[in-house]
């Protein structure tokens, strides 16, 4: 499929009158909605575990909306491609862990240097070398160790709150069947009805006010670098980028690899002065937008992802509006939703770990040493299960490699 891009995405204002269409825009705007149906319960466990205020949540989810939609709109028009961007919700994951060592003016200075190390990979065109070097087993084994506690998480509060936890995970099995792509947000839908009717919430006080930003002064930290920077950087890459692209290309596009990564990591930088940890290309929500229900003609679906970035404005200006929605749901819910939401990306972090026979016994340490929490020298599990991940492969590869001999 070709690629038809202009220097001046505005250009393209013009066609889109003409390419709109009611299957794409509805597609475009479910996908912003599921966008925010599980992984933004992610955000919130992540900001409850650093003691963030609500204007500091507030400010977080009003930059990673804007910069999704900006990014949505901007590469949309400039290339005719139904390119979806959110933020890095793995990454979310990861900080859930991460943020309680450190302030949040520390980890505003890990989310720029993760900005800019995607924004290094881009320019230079080094993404996709990398990408054919990385052992995609390791990197799926650090993933799958970062989110196994919110799948442990998940059956923990089921026992808590047992009626509703058989009542969402039932709701969630059907739909996977049925249709998968909207299992999540059937699940969540079921989980609100039941608290509704039990009344088991508290909208009463909830108003709705245009949100605005709060600026936060990085502190750039070897800590930081080493601890959040690589590893969010890692699991943007495995868990977005790659996964992002895979979907675009099996629905025929051709997307510009290296111009959206570093896209992502210039905007990211930006907006991490506001809070924001990450925008990358999405994934899941990313194939309602790609594929035949959005338009059967394939040159026509980027109006879908126009229409998500509009949508995407929307929820950033009202984000004080999402804080409280959030803060009015039981914390057993949350919990729920989280663990649902993740585990599609559990599932496939953990097959793709153990595909390649010879990288087993690697991405089983890496998994087991980022699940098991420890600290070493000031130094996260996470960067040490890659950094053992690594050792086991290459001390396997050069024992194999002199047998051989």
């Amino acid at each position: 499929m070709g690629m038809s891009a202009s220097l001046n995405p505005l250009k393209h204002l013009s066609s889109l009158r003409h390419d709109w269409s009611v299957s794409a825009v509805v597609a475009g705007i479910i996908a912003t909605i599921m966008g925010y149906a599980g992984p933004l319960v992610i955000l919130f466990q992540a900001a409850e575990a650093a003691s963030l205020s609500a204007v500091q949540l507030t400010s977080w989810i009003w930059g990673m909306s804007i910069a999704s939609g900006i990014l949505c709109l901007w590469f949309s028009l400039r290339y005719k491609m139904p390119i979806m961007f959110a933020w890095n919700a793995p990454g979310s994951a990861l900080l859930v862990t991460l943020l309680p060592g450190l302030t949040f003016n520390q980890a505003v200075g890990a989310y720029i240097m993760s900005g800019l190390l995607l924004l290094i990979l881009g320019i230079t065109g080094s993404f996709q070398r990398i990408v054919a070097h990385l052992p995609l087993s390791l990197a799926a084994a650090l993933l799958a160790g970062i989110l196994l506690q919110f799948g442990l998480s998940l059956f923990n509060q089921m026992a808590v709150e047992p009626a509703l936890g058989i009542i969402m995970m039932a709701v969630y099995v059907s739909a996977k069947v049925i249709n998968p792509r909207y299992a999540i947000i059937c699940a969540v839908m079921a989980g609100l009805f039941y608290l509704l009717v039990t009344g088991n919430t508290a909208f009463n006080s909830l108003k709705w006010a245009i949100s605005a930003p709060e600026f936060v002064a990085p502190e750039f930290t070897l800590y930081g670098f080493l601890n959040v920077a690589i590893p969010l950087t890692l699991v943007a890459i495995s868990g977005q980028f790659i996964t992002g692209l895979a979907v675009l290309r099996q629905d025929g596009y051709q997307p510009p690899a290296n111009q959206i990564v570093a896209g992502s990591g210039l905007v990211s930088s930006i907006f991490a002065l506001v809070g924001c940890h990450g925008v990358n290309l999405a994934a899941i929500t990313a194939a309602i937008c790609t594929g035949k229900e959005a338009h059967a003609n394939s040159e026509k679906r980027y109006a879908g992802t126009v229409a998500g970035a509009i949508t995407f404005f929307a929820f950033g200006l009202f984000s004080a509006t999402l804080v409280a929605i959030i803060q009015a749901l039981p914390a057993s819910y949350i919990a729920i939703v989280a663990g649902l939401a993740l585990l599609g990306a559990i599932e496939s972090s953990l097959m793709t770990s153990v595909a390649q026979s010879s990288e087993r016994e690697a991405a089983l340490c890496t998994f087991l040493v980022t699940a098991s929490g420890f600290e070493i020298f000031q130094l996260t599990s996470a960067f040490w299960g890659l950094i053992i991940g690594v050792a086991v492969l290459v001390l396997r590869r050069w024992l194999s490699a002199f047998i051989a001999k």
